[in-house]
């Protein structure tokens, strides 16, 4: 699958009919979304039936799998990275509810870890006690589990840093640059000017400038959002056994896909209510 977008009207939703990629990026994560479906039946039939060394291949091909995503979603953003933070195109209301800089937090790995954790060790506690395991997040072992620990501390804190710096630079919307701008197109406004005249192009250029320097300036915020997602991903793993990243992985994306579901599901709903 394509990664590119076919041209800078492309992540608008304007038609193309150049064959290099998507129309949209809407077009490319629906894809996307399919080939996750996919994995996950794969993955769920590899948690049956297959050993530790058969496992190591189908976790890589599922994190190859989300390396593709954020790299298609790096060059989408290059041409629309607003459409990139606000995805309601393709994605539901409830989901967009949950976003952090354009995804899902990267604190949100640890919780989701914890949760199948505690549900598969509560599931075999009768394996536990005659010492038996199943391989699974129910068989974390200290070593690992100090490991995560460590990991959990270092992403929480780039987590951080990365929504204080959000934090500081969405404050520059109000800063004397946008205040003197507005201010001075709301007097042309009141005075009838309008933008007929050489000063109000001038402002126009001034206005456009201003607003492309800030997009720039959000399209580094997400590009770190987008990288510490994939490498707390990775590195999570990479703490696992083979088999343990297969049930991890099968957790990740059965909450993604139906969450993502659920939520269309509502918003169709919302949306025939009001027709």
């Amino acid at each position: 699958m394509s990664i590119l977008p076919r041209s800078s009207g492309a992540s608008t939703g304007t038609k193309q009919k150049s064959k290099s990629g998507p129309t949209t990026f809407k077009t490319f994560f629906e894809c996307w979304l399919v080939e996750q479906n996919q994995h996950l039946q794969d993955l769920v039939a590899i948690s049956q039936t297959s050993t530790e060394e058969q496992s190591w291949c189908p976790v890589q091909k599922v994190l190859d799998h989300y390396e593709h995503y954020y790299k298609a979603k790096a060059e989408w953003s290059k041409q629309d990275v607003l459409a990139m933070l606000s995805p309601s195109s393709w994605t539901s209301t409830f989901e967009a509810a949950f976003l952090w800089i354009g995804g899902w937090r990267p604190t949100m790995a640890f919780h989701l870890l914890y949760s199948k954790s505690g549900i598969q060790l509560e599931n075999q506690l009768y394996h536990l006690i005659h010492g038996l395991g199943k391989g699974d997040l129910g068989d974390l072992s200290p070593s690992q589990l100090v490991r995560i620990d460590k990991l959990q501390a270092k992403t929480v804190k780039e987590e951080k840093n990365i929504s204080e710096k959000m934090a500081k630079y969405e404050g520059t919307l109000a800063d004397s640059c946008m205040v003197k701008l507005t201010h001075m197109v709301s007097e042309m406004m009141r005075r009838g000017d309008g933008y007929e005249e050489g000063v109000g192009v001038e402002v126009e250029v001034e206005v456009e400038l201003a607003m492309e320097l800030k997009k720039e300036r959000l399209k580094e915020m997400l590009r770190r959002a987008d990288d510490l997602r994939l490498k707390t991903l990775k590195a999570l793993i990479d703490i696992m056994t083979p088999s343990q990243g297969v049930h991890y992985l099968i957790a990740a994306a059965e909450l993604h896909l139906r969450i993502h579901e659920w939520g269309k599901v509502r918003d169709g709903k919302r949306l025939s209510s009001l027709t």
